[in-house]
C-alpha cells in the first residue's frame, strides 16, 4: 500500500472521519507514489473546533510575539528549502530550480510578515472634539482558510497563512489534493517555530472538503486560488454563506511585442515564460502580440530554442522543464493543440508525444508554438495552463491595447518595447492587475499585492502585501470621552465635534 497523506487537527496527525483516498503521482514516472486521505465536513469541523479554541489566546498574543514565531518561521523555511523544493517536484514535476524559486517567493512573504506590529498600528486624533480623542485600530477576524492550487503547493499558502497567522486569525489549509505533502511540511515548521496547536491546521480534500469550508458557520474568511469557474463559485457560494471571499482565478497574460523590442532578450523572456513551470503558473505568458514587421523575427527566432528545450525529470540540473502534474491534465493540454490546428492556427512546434527514454510513461509533452492565431479561436480565448505559447499578429500599438483589453481575463500582461511613450501608455491604458515594461512576469513582491482584474479576481482584495493585512483584519473605530466635561443632560441631535 502507498503511504497516506494525512490531515493535520488540533496538533496531531489524522486519517479523519472518512475513507476516501486519491492516488498522488510522481509526474516525472507516471506512476503513484502515495495516496491522500480525502475529508469530510466532519474534519473540517473538527478543525473548526480546535481553532475556535485556539483563537481567543492567539489573538490576545502581542504582535511581537506573533512577529517572533514569523521570524523563527523564516529561517526553518531557509534551512528546509532544499527538502521543500524536492517535496514539490517529486509531486508537481517543476525541475527543481524552479521550485527553490517558489520557497523564495513564499518566504519573501513570511518575511514582510514578520513587520506585524508595524502593519497592525491604528491611527489616533487627540482632541477630535473637546475632550474627545479618537483612533482606528485592526482586530484579527477569527477562524480563516485557504484553499490553494497544485501549481504553487509552498508559495500559495505562503501568501495566505503567515499573514492571516501574523494578524491574529487560526488558519485552516485545503491544499490541492494533486500534490498534498509539502502542506504538512509547512505545518511540521510552524509548529517547530513555536505556532500553538489549533493555529494553524490541514484538511486534505476535494469538492467535499471545499463545500464545507464555505458553508461552515464558523470560518469568517476563504482566500482561493485556481480556474475562474471555481474562482466564481468559490465567491459566490462564500459570500452567500456570509464570508469573506477573494478568490484569484484564471489567466490569459499577454505579452506585446513592439517592433524596437531587443529581439534576443524579448525571445529568452518568452521562453521563461511560456515554458518555465510547463506552462503551469496562472502568470504564464500564453499570447505573445506581435506588433508590425517583428512578428516573422519573431517567431523564427523562438522556433528553435522551443525545439531545443531540456525536457525530463525536474530531478535533473540539466532540464529547463518538467512533466505535468497529471495524465489527464497531460491530455487536456494535446485536446488544446488538437483545437488549435483544428481551427486553423499554424502549427510550428508541435509538443504533442513526447517520449522520453527511461520515463515513457511521465506526463511529458514538448514546448508548442502557434502562429496566426486570431481572437476567436479556443486556443486564445481559454486558459491552456501547458507549455503553449499562441502568436496573434497586430498591425499597431492601438490593436495589441485593445486585444488585451477585450480579453475575459485581466491577471497580467506585459509591454517588451524601447519606447518609453509606448511603455507608458500601455500601463496607463491597459486592463489587467499587474503590468510589466519590458518583464515578462510581473508578479509583485511581497511588500506589494498580487492580484488580477476582470474574470482573474472575485472579491474586493488582492492577496499578501498590504492587502492581506485589510483583508484578514476589521478595524474598529473608537470615539472617547472620559468624565470630566460631560456635558450636562441628554443630547438628541446628531453628535458633532467641535
Amino acid at each position: 500500500m502507498p503511504d497516506l497523506i494525512q490531515h493535520l487537527i488540533d496538533g496531531a496527525l489524522t486519517n479523519g472521519h472518512g475513507t476516501r483516498r486519491s492516488d498522488v503521482f510522481n509526474p516525472a514516472l507516471g506512476s503513484v507514489a502515495k495516496q491522500v486521505a480525502l475529508g469530510s465536513a466532519a474534519d473540517v469541523d473538527a478543525a473548526v473546533q480546535a481553532a475556535r479554541k485556539a483563537f481567543p489566546a492567539w489573538a490576545a498574543t502581542p504582535p511581537l510575539a506573533r512577529a517572533r514565531v514569523m521570524f523563527r518561521f523564516r529561517d526553518l523555511l531557509e534551512k528546509n528549502a532544499a527538502s521543500l523544493a524536492a517535496i514539490v517536484t517529486s509531486e508537481h514535476g517543476k525541475v527543481l530550480s524552479d521550485a527553490l524559486g517558489e520557497v523564495t517567493r513564499g518566504m519573501e512573504v513570511v518575511e514582510y510578515a514578520t513587520a506585524a506590529p508595524e502593519l497592525l498600528k491604528g491611527d489616533f486624533t487627540e482632541q477630535a472634539g473637546r475632550g474627545i480623542d479618537a483612533y482606528t485600530f485592526r482586530q484579527p477576524l477569527g477562524v480563516v482558510a485557504g484553499i490553494t492550487p497544485f501549481n504553487f503547493p509552498v508559495m500559495v499558502p505562503l501568501w495566505m497563512a503567515p499573514m492571516a497567522l501574523a494578524a491574529g486569525n487560526c488558519f485552516i489549509l485545503k491544499p490541492s489534493e494533486r500534490d498534498p505533502s509539502a502542506s504538512l511540511a509547512l505545518a511540521a515548521l510552524l509548529a517547530e517555530a513555536g505556532l500553538p496547536k489549533g493555529v494553524f491546521q490541514v484538511v486534505q480534500g476535494d469538492k467535499e472538503v471545499v463545500d464545507a469550508i464555505l458553508e461552515h458557520p464558523g470560518i469568517e474568511a476563504v482566500s482561493f486560488v485556481g480556474s475562474t469557474p471555481i474562482a466564481r463559485y468559490i465567491h459566490q457560494t462564500g459570500t452567500a454563506h456570509g464570508k469573506r471571499v477573494q478568490a484569484l482565478g484564471g489567466a490569459k497574460n499577454h505579452a506585446v511585442i513592439m517592433p524596437d523590442a531587443d529581439l534576443d532578450k524579448t525571445v529568452d523572456a518568452l521562453m521563461g515564460a511560456a515554458y518555465g513551470s510547463a506552462g503551469e503558473r496562472c502568470m504564464a505568458i500564453s499570447v505573445a502580440v506581435a506588433v508590425g514587421p517583428i512578428a516573422d523575427r519573431l517567431v523564427e527566432a523562438m522556433a528553435p530554442k522551443i525545439r531545443t528545450l531540456k525536457i525530463g525529470p525536474g530531478t535533473d540540473a540539466e532540464n529547463e522543464m518538467g512533466p505535468l502534474v497529471t495524465g489527464v491534465h497531460r491530455s487536456k493540454v494535446s485536446g488544446y493543440i488538437d483545437k488549435g490546428v483544428a481551427e486553423g492556427a499554424s502549427l510550428v512546434v508541435d509538443g504533442r508525444g513526447l517520449k522520453l527514454q527511461g520515463y515513457e510513461d511521465g506526463f511529458y509533452i514538448g514546448g508548442t508554438l502557434f502562429d496566426h492565431v486570431t481572437p476567436e479561436m479556443t486556443i486564445y480565448r481559454e486558459e491552456i495552463f501547458g507549455p503553449v505559447l499562441s502568436v496573434v499578429r497586430a498591425p499597431d500599438f492601438a490593436s495589441a491595447l485593445t486585444l488585451v483589453n477585450e480579453h475575459e481575463f485581466g491577471n497580467g500582461t506585459s509591454i517588451f518595447t524601447r519606447d518609453g511613450d509606448s511603455a507608458r501608455e500601455f500601463v496607463h491604458a491597459v486592463q489587467a492587475g499587474m503590468v510589466g515594461v519590458n518583464v515578462p512576469i510581473p508578479v509583485p513582491m511581497a511588500f506589494h499585492s498580487f492580484g488580477g482584474w476582470k474574470a482573474s479576481l472575485f472579491g474586493d482584495h488582492h492577496m499578501h502585501g498590504p492587502e492581506g493585512i485589510r483583508f484578514y483584519t476589521k478595524m474598529k473605530a473608537v470615539t472617547s470621552r472620559w468624565p470630566t466635561g460631560i456635558r450636562a443632560g441628554a443630547e438628541f441631535q446628531m453628535p458633532t465635534l467641535g
